[in-house]
C-alpha cells in the first residue's frame, strides 16, 4: 500500500465543506443545459474557468465570483438532492466517514422553492447517502454577514426547526472586512439559547480579533479558518488553553490570498503549539482540490509526518458535531488503522508530487520524496 492509499484509508471527518463550492463541473454544465441557463459556452473546459480556480487567483472577489454559476444550478429541489448526492459520493472516495456540510439556504430560493423545500432536498441527499455510500453527515446553515441581523435570526429559527433531523450547527459566513461578528450577536444569542452548535467563520482575512469575538460574543465553539490568530498572542494563548477548534482550508487560504503560498501556511505551527486544528477542503470544486490532496500537499509541502495525519484526522472526528456514537465507532476504527499502519513505521514512501493537485503550489524539488513516516 503506498502512502496515498493509507492516506485514502484512513477513517477521516471533514467539518468545512461548503455545498456549493463543491459541484462537479459536468453536473454545473448538465443543469445549466437542462434548465436553459444562459452560459458562455457549452465546452467544459472552458467553462470550467468560471467556477473553478486554475492557476493563481488574484483576489477574494475574484474567488467568490466562481459561486455564481453553482448557486444559479441549485434553484430546483431534484437538483439540489443532486449536486448534495455526488458531494457525498465523492467525500465517500477520499475515505471520509462523517463530513459537514454547509450552505446558505435563502441564496437557492430565487426559483421560487421555499426556505424548507431547500433545506429538505439537501437532508434527503444526506440519507440517501448513508446507506449507498456509507458515508454520515450533518448540515450547518449559514447566515450571512452583509445581510440583516432579522435574516440571520430567520436562518437560527430554521435550523432549530430541524434539530435532530440532520442540521447540527448554524454558521456565520461572508464579507468579515466590514461585518463585524458583534452585528449578528442577538441572533447567535438565540442559537445558543436554543441549543445549536455554532460554528463562525473568523481570522481568514487578517482580523485576528474576530476570533475571540466570535468565541465569547457569538457563542463559537467552532472557528472557521482562523488563519490568522498568530497575529494576536492572546488569541493563541487561548486556543491552546481552551482546545477550541479551528477547521483550516489550506488550499483555499492559498487561493484567497490569506497565506501568500502554501508553505507558509500556519497550520503545522499551530499543531506543534498545540491548538486544536482539522483539515478540510472548503470548496472541493472552486479550489479543484479532495480531501486526500489535502493530506498529501501537508505531507508534501509542509513535511507532515504520518503521524501527524493521524492526529489531525483524530481532531476532525473528535471536534464534529456527529453524534457520540458515530464518533466512538470512527475513533475505534481510527486507532485499529493506526496501529495496523505501524508496521510501515521503518519503511519508505516514494510520493509522486506529479499528482498533486497543486495548482500552481510548489512541490519540493525532487519529483519523487522519500518521507520517514515515523520515525522522524
Amino acid at each position: 500500500m503506498d502512502l496515498r492509499e493509507i492516506i485514502k484509508s484512513i477513517p477521516k471527518a471533514e467539518l468545512h465543506c461548503h455545498i456549493d463550492g463543491s459541484l462537479r463541473p459536468k453536473t454545473i454544465l448538465e443543469i445549466c443545459l437542462k434548465n436553459k441557463i444562459d452560459i458562455p459556452t457549452s465546452n467544459l473546459e472552458e467553462l470550467k474557468k468560471h467556477f473553478e480556480i486554475i492557476g493563481e487567483c488574484d483576489s477574494l472577489k475574484e474567488y467568490l465570483e466562481k459561486f455564481d454559476y453553482p448557486i444559479m444550478v441549485m434553484q430546483k429541489k431534484e437538483d439540489i438532492y443532486r449536486v448534495t448526492l455526488e458531494l457525498l459520493e465523492d467525500a465517500s472516495k477520499d475515505g471520509i466517514r462523517y463530513i459537514e456540510l454547509r450552505f446558505a439556504p435563502y441564496f437557492h430560493t430565487a426559483g421560487g422553492l421555499k426556505v424548507e423545500e431547500v433545506v429538505e432536498s439537501v437532508l434527503s441527499a444526506m440519507k440517501a447517502a448513508e446507506s449507498k455510500y456509507n458515508i454520515y453527515s450533518g448540515l450547518i446553515l449559514c447566515a450571512m454577514r452583509h445581510e440583516s441581523v432579522s435574516k440571520s435570526i430567520e436562518v437560527v429559527n430554521l435550523a432549530k426547526n430541524y434539530m435532530n433531523k440532520g442540521v447540527v450547527a448554524v454558521d456565520l459566513a461572508g464579507n468579515e472586512s466590514d461585518f463585524p461578528p458583534e452585528l449578528h450577536k442577538e441572533a447567535f444569542d438565540l442559537a445558543h439559547k436554543y441549543g445549536l452548535n455554532i460554528t463562525i467563520h473568523a481570522g481568514e482575512t487578517g482580523i485576528s480579533e474576530n476570533i475571540l469575538k466570535s468565541i465569547n460574543i457569538l457563542h463559537a465553539s467552532r472557528i472557521g479558518h482562523g488563519v490568522f490568530a498568530y497575529k494576536d498572542q492572546n488569541t493563541l494563548d487561548y486556543l491552546i488553553k481552551t482546545k477550541i477548534p479551528l477547521e483550516m482550508c489550506p488550499k483555499s487560504n492559498v487561493d484567497t490570498k490569506a497565506v501568500t503560498e502554501y508553505k507558509k501556511h500556519p497550520i503545522k505551527d499551530y499543531l506543534k503549539m498545540g491548538i486544536n486544528v482539522t483539515l478540510n477542503t472548503d470548496d472541493r470544486t472552486v479550489s479543484n482540490i479532495n480531501l486526500v490532496d489535502e493530506y498529501m500537499n501537508l505531507i508534501n509541502i509542509l513535511d507532515f509526518s504520518l503521524e501527524e495525519t493521524f492526529q489531525l484526522a483524530k481532531n476532525g472526528i473528535e471536534a464534529s458535531f456527529a453524534p457520540k456514537e458515530i464518533k466512538e465507532n470512527l475513533l475505534k476504527e481510527l486507532e485499529k488503522f493506526r496501529v495496523q499502519s505501524t508496521k510501515y513505521s521503518e519503511g519508505q514512501f516514494s510520493v509522486n508530487t506529479e499528482n498533486l493537485k497543486l495548482n500552481g503550489l510548489t512541490p519540493k524539488p525532487s519529483g519523487a520524496v522519500a518521507l520517514r513516516l515515523f520515525n522522524r
